[in-house]
């Protein structure tokens, strides 16, 4: 899994979308429920989708095609989002349920040709699409659209740290987090040596550094764990999900 500085799951090795409940009660009590709220759950959930037809042995117009469906027939004309239940857990995983009933139902009725007309479409930018890593294309579907959740809950979570500290003119402690730790664990890169960090970045000494790093990699694990924390339901739970992203991560930096 490598990193820049701007990520891009259509070009890169990886990404995916998060779940976030008060943004789905939102979706409920909005009254434009086709516009700002909605898609905005759009537009973090169709590559999961996406990913998950292709792993089904489903080519590209195909995947597409029953993208679109998908999010036009069942999340918005159906009222998908109104039916979900944060007592019944995971909202991806009730989602990729409702994403299985539709497939059997297009498989049923031969209808995977039919195309949408193009007034009703959903906003979704299927111009640049996700390409996942060979050794993700190796797994289930369903290990695919996890995948792809975690790999763009990671995203997030680093690209709110990068502007977090860009933001407060902070840059030094981004690029040598970036160049210390993020790079070498997820681009397999020989990590530099803080000696050579001080020297590039105008860094005062060695110890300096180790403290700024250590800062950053503390407001990292705090924006990763509220982000997690937005997609569960109770604390325990959040401990559950933290332990699988950390996991996902270290897992990554071995690839």
């Amino acid at each position: 899994m490598a990193y820049r500085d701007r990520t891009d799951m259509g070009k890169g090795r990886e990404t995916f979308l998060t779940t976030h409940w008060s943004l789905i009660e939102g979706v409920k009590e909005h009254e434009d429920k086709d516009q700002a709220l909605i898609g905005l759950l759009l537009e973090r959930y169709w590559k999961p989708v996406y990913c998950y037809l292709r792993r089904k042995g489903l080519d590209n117009e195909q995947s597409k095609d029953l993208t679109q469906g998908f999010f036009h027939e069942v999340v918005l004309s159906r009222s998908l989002i109104e039916r979900a239940d944060q007592a019944k857990g995971r909202f991806r995983t009730f989602l990729l349920h409702a994403l299985n009933q539709y497939l059997a139902d297009e498989q049923r009725k031969e209808a995977a040709q039919k195309r949408i007309p193009q007034a009703k479409l959903v906003p979704l930018d299927t111009s640049r699409l996700p390409e996942l890593p060979q050794h993700v294309r190796q797994l289930k579907p369903e290990q695919c659209f996890d995948y792809a959740w975690k790999a763009d809950l990671l995203e997030r979570a680093l690209s709110e740290l990068r502007q977090w500290y860009v933001g407060r003119d902070m840059d030094t402690h981004w690029h040598l987090f970036r160049d210390r730790l993020l790079r070498p664990s997820l681009e397999g890169l020989e990590a530099p040596s803080l000696a050579q960090l001080c020297g590039q970045y105008g860094i005062e000494n060695e110890a300096k550094a180790s403290n700024m790093l250590g800062t950053v990699k503390r407001q990292f694990q705090n924006i990763l764990t509220r982000q997690v924390r937005q997609t569960v339901l109770s604390g325990e739970a959040a401990e559950e999900e933290l332990g699988e992203m950390f996991r996902f991560l270290k897992k990554e930096s071995r690839q």
